[in-house]
């Protein structure tokens, strides 16, 4: 399966991000780049400021301050679904798939914004509309089989077992064609059978379709796995930055967790 990427692949650059809730800075001027084809992880103890941070990048919350541009486009500000229009497709922590939904109608959510056809032409099943159609359903097809889904296209997304749900929010949020992925604890509550398929679903990704990934996960053993580079939080700061050997033996990342666990 290929990408279809609409421009050049771009980095994602965060600069000196700050956002505050009543008085409270949950951010305080964060800074990495996500490079073009890389897995970025996006660590720190519970309260870090890791999911405020994914809140920003898809548009959920405004910056106090600070900037975040995809190559040269500025998403500093837009609503959701403008950066998802930009590129941008995130997964959640938890499970948002309609119940009785099949994995194919599920997936085809995610072709939304790539639909040209108006909702005129589709009522009245015009050639070009149903031409159309036909190609968002190969291109389901073939992301089902790249996260080996392909036999349950059928099936009704919520009878799957749990780890099989979650690889069909990231198939559906490949269906959007992204530049970059937010993975938002990907492999959270999973066995260790299912995380070690979804590892090697999100390896395949930044491997064999290029796209930017920015996870939060909590499993270090994932995101050293996975992450080309590692940007660690703590209290709204970053703390730490760099290759996840590097940052794991920093004693401010040691510091941060091990102070996290007393």
């Amino acid at each position: 399966m290929t990408a279809v990427q609409e421009t050049a692949p771009a980095a994602l650059a965060v600069r000196d991000v700050t956002v505050r809730f009543a008085g409270l800075t949950a951010l305080d001027g964060v800074s990495f780049t996500v490079e073009p084809g890389s897995v970025h992880a996006v660590i720190g103890p519970n309260g870090a400021g890791k999911s405020t941070c994914f809140n920003v990048l898809s548009g959920v919350y405004r910056a106090a301050s600070g900037t975040v541009h995809l190559g040269t486009t500025e998403l500093t500000g837009l609503a959701p679904h403008e950066i998802a229009r930009l590129g941008v497709a995130r997964t959640f922590q938890n499970i948002a798939l309609p119940p009785h939904a099949t994995v194919a109608d599920s997936l085809l959510l995610g072709r939304h914004r790539l639909t040209r056809a108006g909702f005129l032409a589709s009522g009245l099943r015009l050639p070009s509309a149903a031409r159309e159609a036909r190609r968002h359903l190969d291109r389901v097809r073939e992301i089902a089989e790249f996260i080996g889904l392909e036999k349950e296209l059928d099936r009704p997304a919520g009878a799957l077992p749990y780890g099989q749900q979650k690889l069909v929010e990231l198939g559906r949020a490949l269906c959007m064609e992204p530049q970059v992925l937010l993975l938002d604890e990907p492999v959270a509550g999973m066995t260790a059978d299912e995380r070690r398929r979804t590892a090697a679903v999100v390896a395949g990704v930044r491997d064999s379709l290029g796209i930017s990934i920015v996870l939060v996960e909590h499993d270090m053993g994932v995101v050293m796995r996975l992450a080309d580079a590692v940007t660690v939080l703590d209290f709204g700061r970053r703390i730490s930055g760099g290759a996840p050997a590097e940052v794991q033996n920093d004693p401010a990342v040691v510091q941060a967790y091990l102070g996290a666990q007393e």
